[in-house]
């Protein structure tokens, strides 16, 4: 099963949403999901980015500027207890869009899901390359309001969900960036070749990656966005292929 605990079905008309000092236009931003931030972080902000390695899109990231090293005890307390994984766009997922926009025979005219989609930019790439129907789905319902918000940002439209299980038809492929961080999903890859005809898997995490099914492609680097001081390991990011040959019957390499 793959169960991400909620559902949640996102569909907020536009708005303009003005917070102090912090205003945003076009955009579906909810109040609620721009102060979780912003209230709880000295500096912080929520802004329109466009991505180095996919400059095709823009996410409404965290500040790049934000106070990283300057933050009290209470708000790195906060940031630990509520991480707000939507607000960055991390290194996995830059890879995986990339490949996608570069390969859009792997999603048009499929039906996609983006399993734990964080801000969506894969979602969105999938999307923007031709994808018949694109699910985003994360156990975080403001990683989907976050993903609504992107959709809108980059004039495309995603469906919504917080549990993968809800969606009652079979997906051509299934996306998957930056799960892996908790070895305790590793069981996870087993369930996505019996939920998906493909698989298409980023991760910078797990160096034995031997699990049956799945070929490795090649791997890029790339980090995230805004830059969070990783270790300089978690920028080498691999991508994998699993289940049933694809129909160009010879899966592209990324560079390495």
């Amino acid at each position: 099963m793959l169960r991400c605990q909620t559902v949640v079905q996102v569909r907020q008309p536009s708005l303009l949403i003005s917070i102090g000092w912090l205003t945003l236009s076009r955009q579906v931003l909810n109040h609620d999901l721009i102060a979780r931030v912003s209230r709880s972080v000295r500096g912080a902000r929520i802004e329109a980015t466009p991505l180095p390695l996919v400059p095709e899109i823009s996410l409404y990231l965290l500040n790049a500027d934000y106070p990283q090293h300057a933050l009290s005890d209470d708000e790195v307390r906060w940031l630990m207890d509520n991480p707000a994984y939507w607000c960055f766009c991390w290194a996995s997922g830059q890879v995986l869009a990339r490949f996608v926009l570069d390969n859009p025979q792997w999603v048009a005219g499929k039906t996609v899901m983006d399993f734990g989609c964080g801000s969506g930019v894969v979602a969105i790439a999938a999307a923007l390359a031709g994808a018949k129907r694109v699910i985003a789905c994360d156990l975080d319902a403001d990683a989907l309001y976050a993903s609504q918000c992107n959709a809108e940002l980059n004039d495309v439209e995603l469906s919504c969900i917080g549990n993968a299980d809800d969606c009652t038809e079979r997906c051509d492929l299934l996306i998957v960036a930056d799960v892996l961080y908790d070895r305790a999903n590793l069981p996870l890859l087993k369930t996505f070749l019996e939920r998906a005809d493909n698989v298409l898997l980023a991760d910078s995490r797990i160096r034995d990656f031997s699990e049956p099914g799945y070929v490795r492609l090649g791997g890029e680097r790339a980090f995230t966005v805004p830059d969070l001081a990783e270790s300089e390991e978690f920028s080498h990011v691999s991508l994998y292929h699993g289940g049933h040959t694809h129909p160009a019957n010879q899966p592209e390499r990324v560079k390495e």
